[in-house]
This record gives structure tokens, C-alpha cells and sequence, in this order.
């Protein structure tokens, strides 16, 4: 604190420096030194609430009234003090009135940077709900960085932390949230069956504290195998990528791609990865087994690293196939699924109702209802692949 000559002090004015959604910390103070009966220089300083008072044991003998000051200004002076006084309970005041906006928990499996696009979408559905971030709610982020045996302690945090609700992205996210609170409402999105998964009773009445949007996307698993074979019809084995540490996604999608493998003759063979260092193993396992393409299952894993693995079909000249844009604009050969950022504006809409007051109980289960397929002209040159003329146009979207 900055020191004050008592008898330099003619006049003390307080001014509050605070915007509306900052937290008040310190009174800030403009002294004048006076020379005789006029000011001769202004300088201000900032008293933080621990330091006041000893600031005040400072200026009290300079405010003492002289002979024939008016009773106003001792009124003045008091007022002033009292002022000061009252300036340490500033910020616990402001943090009260914050801490009064509701906070949404988003619980994440990847990362906040191959994540955004999913916020983005999330955000938008608040948005739509009517609300304003910082009016209406804040928002409190857990990642798992791809590390799924993280979700359930960042799930406990959410619920230690007393959110209004809380989102997730992806089926462990919502399985972990599940398992964490039967009181706090969640909202989930998820590629699987809600129901076969254990998160709700049923799609038109979840009952309990959870609700949310579903993709069905191992319903769409082996679709995406007989679009591969309609491009490469020749292919004799092909493979299927699938991440070990998410069985409740994983099994489901490999029973029915291997359902379909069969019905087409195709010999099918299944590979695991649930970290990047084993994207160069599958990689090589494909080479050796003359795979003439892969199926990426999916999986919120893959997802994040839907640009990696793309670089890499590319690399290894291995014709692939996966759910989401990103995959086939960023050089994969094709996608084939529900529209992500969708499901996850209805996540953030859904969410939005219930801060509203609505009860995720009364509120059904949504599917994803557009479908959309992707397909990357550039890489099927590269690869010598002609895309059939009904397939193309069946496309919504086709990059050069």
C-alpha cells in the first residue's frame, strides 16, 4: 500500500472502478497534497480491503476538522470513512451475486482443441434456448484428453461442484456421468442405443434425471462396409477399426459389421487402437494382411484424431471409410453418418430447457434424423478408384 503524509492531505475522494461482471478488489483513492488554501497536485492510489486499516489509521489525524470547518465536512468525513470501511466486503458481495448464474458441467473425451467444433455446436443450441453465457449460465469444462478411464473422476468433480446440469459428448462421458449422480439432470449425446446401453428406460419416456440426442451410429456401422464394397467391389478383405477400451460402443458395431461382412463374402478382419502409438501398428497390420480397405468404427477416440488418421489412409494408400465430414475433407476417401454438430446443438438445446425448468424426464430421447455422406474425389484419383456415377450423386458433398 502506498504510504500517505497525514499532513500533506487536504482532501480524500473515493471513486469505484467496476464493471459489471468483474469482481470489485480494491478502493481506489485520489489525494490531494494542498498548499494553503488551493490543491497543488492530485495522485491516486488503489487501497486493497486487507490494507484498509492501516490506511485509515494514516489519514484519520488528517481528516480531524480545523478550527472553523463546518459541520458538513465532519459529516463528509465520516461518510467517507464508513465508506472505506465497507469496501473489504466489495468482493465477497460481487462473487455472491456470480456465483448465482447457473453452470452447465460439459464433460468431453477428447480435448478442448479437437473438441471445439463440438462446443461450438453446443453453444449455438444454449443459444437457440434463449440463453446468454454469463446472464444466464457459465460453462465449467472437463477433458479427458482421449484417456477414458478419466471420465469417471471428471464426472465426480461436475457433481462436487454442484452444477445446474451436466453435458456430455460421446457414450463413456454419459455412461460415467450416469454412474456419478442420480440427481444432478444430464443431458447426453451418444453414438449407441440409449436404451441397450443402460442410460435411459426408454427413447419416448427416459425417465429419472437423464435424457438426450442419439446418432444410432452402429446401426449405420455396416452401412458404411457395403458402401466400401460398392467402391471396391474386388476387395476380397477388408478391415474394421474399433477402440478396445469402449466395449459398449465397439461389440455392437463389430457384430453388425461382421453380420454384413458375411452376407457380402467378404473376409473381415478386426483391429483394435485406443492410443495414436498404435495407428502405425494397424497401418502395418493392414499391409500385411493385403487389406483392400478399412471401416473406422465409431468412436469419440477416432473423432478427435479423425485428421491424423485421415493423413494416414492417405499416406499408406489405404482406401477408408469413416462417420464424420472432417475424415473425408481432410483427404479420406469417404464418410458416411449422422451429422455431429447437430446432434450436439440439440445437446445445448436440451440443456438449455431444463435450466429453464424442464425435467429430463418429460423430455424424449432425440435421433439423429440427417444422414450424410462425404466422399473425397482427390483421393480416389490418387488411389485409382472410380466413384460410380449413382454413388456420387447421391453425395452432399464431394471435394475436389
Amino acid at each position: 500500500m502506498a504510504e500517505v503524509d497525514p499532513n500533506r492531505v487536504g482532501r480524500i475522494e473515493t471513486r469505484s472502478a467496476a464493471v459489471s461482471t468483474a469482481v470489485l478488489r480494491c478502493a481506489i483513492v485520489s489525494v490531494a497534497a494542498q498548499q494553503g488554501d488551493r490543491p497543488r497536485s492530485f495522485r491516486t492510489i488503489q487501497v486493497c480491503p486487507k490494507d484498509l486499516p492501516a490506511f485509515l489509521r494514516q489519514v484519520e489525524p488528517a481528516v480531524d476538522r480545523p478550527a472553523g470547518r463546518s459541520p458538513m465536512s465532519d459529516m463528509r468525513r465520516r461518510q467517507f470513512i464508513a465508506l472505506l470501511g465497507g469496501a473489504s466486503a466489495w468482493p465477497l458481495a460481487a462473487r455472491a451475486q456470480q456465483t448465482s448464474v447457473p453452470v452447465i458441467g460439459f464433460l468431453g473425451p477428447g480435448s478442448a482443441q479437437s473438441d471445439a467444433y463440438r462446443v461450438t455446436a453446443f453453444r449455438q443450441g444454449l443459444s437457440q434456448a434463449g440463453l446468454v453465457d454469463g446472464q444466464n449460465f457459465t460453462l465449467d469444462y472437463r477433458w479427458a484428453d482421449s484417456h477414458y478411464d478419466r471420465l469417471p473422476a471428471l464426472a465426480t468433480e461436475l457433481v462436487r461442484r454442484q452444477v445446474a446440469v451436466i453435458a456430455t459428448s460421446g457414450t463413456p462421458a454419459a455412461l460415467a456421468a450416469k454412474a456419478a449422480t442420480k440427481n444432478i439432470p444430464i443431458v447426453f449425446e451418444t453414438a449407441g442405443d440409449p436404451v441397450q446401453l443402460g442410460l435411459v428406460a426408454s427413447l419416448s419416456r427416459p425417465g429419472g434425471n437423464i435424457t438426450g440426442v442419439t446418432q444410432a451410429s452402429e446401426e449405420m456401422a455396416p452401412k458404411r462396409l457395403e458402401l466400401l464394397h460398392e467402391l471396391l467391389p474386388k476387395a476380397g478383405v477388408l478391415a474394421l477399426l474399433v477402440n478396445p477400451t469402449a466395449p459398449e460402443l465397439a461389440e455392437p458395431q463389430k457384430r453388425g459389421v461382421v453380420s454384413a461382412a458375411r452376407a457380402l463374402s467378404i473376409d473381415l478382419q478386426v483391429l483394435n487402437a485406443s492410443t495414436e502409438q498404435d495407428f502405425e501398428r494397424v497401418f502395418a497390420k493392414l499391409s500385411e494382411l493385403r487389406a483392400g480397405g478399412l471401416v473406422i468404427g465409431g468412436d469419440a477416440f477416432f473423432t478427435s484424431h479423425a485428421k491424423q488418421l485421415a493423413a494416414l489412409t492417405v499416406q499408406h494408400a489405404v482406401p477408408a471409410i469413416y462417420q464424420w465430414r472432417e475424415f473425408a475433407a481432410a483427404g479420406g476417401l469417404m464418410s458416411y453418418g449422422a451429422n455431429i454438430t447437430d446432434t450436439h446443438r440439440l445437446v445445448g438445446i436440451y440443456a438449455g430447457r431444463i435450466l429453464k425448468g424442464g425435467k429430463p424426464a418429460d423430455l424424449p430421447v432425440q435421433q439423429a434424423s440427417k444422414v450424410e455422406m462425404f466422399l473425397n474425389l482427390k483421393t480416389a484419383r490418387a488411389l485409382g478408384i472410380t466413384i460410380p456415377l449413382p454413388l456420387s450423386g447421391r453425395a452432399d458433398e464431394i471435394f475436389e
